[in-house]
This record gives C-alpha cells, sequence and structure tokens, in this order.
C-alpha cells in the first residue's frame, strides 16, 4: 500500500487581544445575601466552572450553591466558544442555510460556507463536514471582577442584578485545517456524505462553479476541480469509489490562504466588549504528529515544504 505524504493539514496558533466579555453564558443560580439563592447574577463562559460547591444538605438532597465572588480566573479561565468564534468568521453567509434546498446547493458549495464552513441541510440529508477544527479562543490574563447593577425605578431587591465582567484580555486558540476533508467533495450517497445530488451531466457544471469560485479568491493560482464518477481513497480493499470532485493543489491553496485570511482578520464586537486577532502563526504541517504546534513550536514549517498530501485517485 502507498504511504500518504506530503502536507496533510494545515495547523496554526492565534493571539487574540480585547477588553470585557463577548461570549456571556447567561444568568446562573447561585448564593447570595443571607444564604439565599439567587438567579440575578449573569455569568460568561468559564472553562471548568460549576455553580456547585460539592456540598449536600442531608436531609433534603440540596446540593449547595456558590456565591457569585467564588471564581478563581485561572483554574477556570474565561473563553469564547469555537461556536461563536465560527458564527463570526462566516457572518456575512449566517443566514444563508436557511434558504438552501435540494436545487440551489450548488450555489452553497462554490461559498465559503460549502467548502469551509460545512453543512447540513435537514431537508435532503446532504451534507458537508468542514475541514476547518477549531479550539475555544481561552483567557491567559484573569482580569475578571464582580459588579452590582441597579434598574431606574423603584428600588427593591427585584432592581439589582449583578454580573461577573471583564477589563483587558489575551486569548490563546488552536485551529487545523484537515487537507483530506477540503481536497475532495463527494456527490455521492454510497458513504452517507453527498454534498448535493446531482442529475446526469451536471457534475462537471458544479465542478466548474466550484472552480471559477476558488479562482476568484487568488488570480494568481490556477486552481482546477475536476468531476469524476469514481474516486477512491487511497488504501481501500475493494477500491469502491463515489463520484465527486477532487480539488488541485492551487486549489486548496487558496482555500487555505483564504481561511487563514478569515482567521487573521477576525474581529467581534458585543455591545460594550470587543475581541481581534492580533497574530496568527502557521504550520503546514507534513508529520503525522497532529497539532505539533501545540507542543513544540520549533518543529513547524512556517511556509509549505512540500505539496499537499493526496488522498483520492480516479479509477
Amino acid at each position: 500500500m502507498k504511504k500518504v505524504t506530503g502536507i496533510k493539514s494545515v495547523d496554526f496558533k492565534v493571539v487574540a487581544l480585547g477588553h470585557g466579555v463577548v461570549n456571556w453564558n447567561g444568568p446562573t443560580t447561585l448564593t447570595g445575601d443571607g444564604g439565599k439563592t439567587v438567579d440575578n447574577h449573569t455569568l460568561p463562559k468559564l472553562r471548568g466552572y460549576t455553580n456547585l460547591t460539592g456540598k449536600i444538605k442531608e436531609e433534603t438532597g440540596y446540593k449547595y450553591k456558590k456565591e457569585a465572588t467564588d471564581i478563581d480566573f485561572k483554574k477556570t479561565p474565561l473563553y469564547i466558544s469555537q461556536n461563536c468564534i465560527r458564527h463570526h468568521l462566516f457572518k456575512s453567509q449566517t443566514f444563508d442555510l436557511h434558504y438552501a434546498k435540494k436545487s440551489n446547493l450548488d450555489q452553497v458549495l462554490a461559498s465559503s460556507t460549502g467548502l469551509i464552513r460545512g453543512y447540513v441541510v435537514p431537508s435532503s440529508q446532504n451534507k458537508r463536514t468542514s475541514p476547518l477544527l477549531l479550539e475555544d479562543f481561552v483567557d491567559q490574563l484573569g482580569n475578571g471582577n464582580f459588579e452590582q447593577f441597579g434598574q431606574a425605578g423603584e428600588r427593591d431587591s427585584s432592581s439589582f442584578y449583578s454580573k461577573t465582567t471583564f477589563g483587558d484580555t489575551e486569548y490563546i486558540s488552536y485551529g487545523s485545517i484537515s487537507i483530506e476533508q477540503l481536497q475532495f467533495i463527494s456527490l455521492d450517497k454510497k458513504f452517507d456524505r453527498e454534498a448535493m445530488e446531482i442529475k446526469q451531466g451536471q457534475g462537471e457544471i458544479v465542478a466548474k462553479q466550484v472552480q471559477y469560485f476558488i479562482q476568484s479568491l487568488d488570480s494568481k493560482l490556477k486552481p482546477t476541480a475536476i468531476f469524476h464518477e469514481n474516486y477512491v481513497r487511497g488504501g481501500t480493499i475493494f477500491e469502491e469509489g463515489e463520484n465527486g470532485i477532487l480539488l488541485n493543489d492551487d486549489a486548496v491553496q487558496a482555500l487555505v490562504e483564504h481561511t487563514l485570511s478569515l482567521v487573521s482578520e477576525l474581529s467581534i464586537r458585543q455591545a460594550k466588549s470587543y475581541m481581534y486577532v492580533d497574530s496568527i502563526t502557521v504550520d503546514y504541517n507534513d508529520s503525522n504528529k497532529m497539532m505539533r504546534i501545540k507542543r513544540d513550536e520549533s518543529s513547524i514549517s512556517e511556509i509549505p515544504e512540500s505539496e499537499y498530501a493526496n488522498y483520492f485517485y480516479a479509477k
């Protein structure tokens, strides 16, 4: 069996800066003054945080809640969820999938959503797995504090509420673009990953649409998207393949650069808070060590030193 060689993934480390909370977790039940349970405290997303103390009232089984100030921001750091990050990366196409249906999926495929973000259309069960893996953005500074607020008007207990807020923030995150998932688009039900249903002769037309879109991302490259009725995954026993579209190295490179550009230019503004990406370090990873950039930055390749790995062939 021929071994797959070349760049298998493009991994990256992100450093982002900001101020305040851009990704809230919502109201959380805690213990207030006098030991009363309160529901008027709002918490941001905190990694590993629980509102329970671990103590239980033996007679009733009641689980005691923590107080709002009982937080160690180093042990349970602030984070921005990867779902929130993905939403803002592809914000311009956020609502487009509401209008996706069987008859117009060629337009979805020839877009950032179809090629990078991934999608599922429940009505037709068509889907494309995203080649982009993202981790949560985790704060390193821990500048959290407790704030009490009061609403205008009558001053009774219901007019007061509180929040855990943050000052300056600095986030670190990691991500990876899978070359195997990026370079091949299945147009076949056989292995339950059909991106869209095609009619006789439509595969070539869809491939051209995808190619034109990728070409628009970088006019200096020569991307190709080739349709074939039997693309086989390297190393299979029976060489059973699928209808699909295979992207060449230039097409993959254009999409990789486009994705890295989206990440490097990401900024989020939510009410009184914000976050923006300050720097991104890239590793064109041709090893078998997934996300080696997390463990040893001295071993990474910041420029491509080989061709992209090719996982599929036409038979």
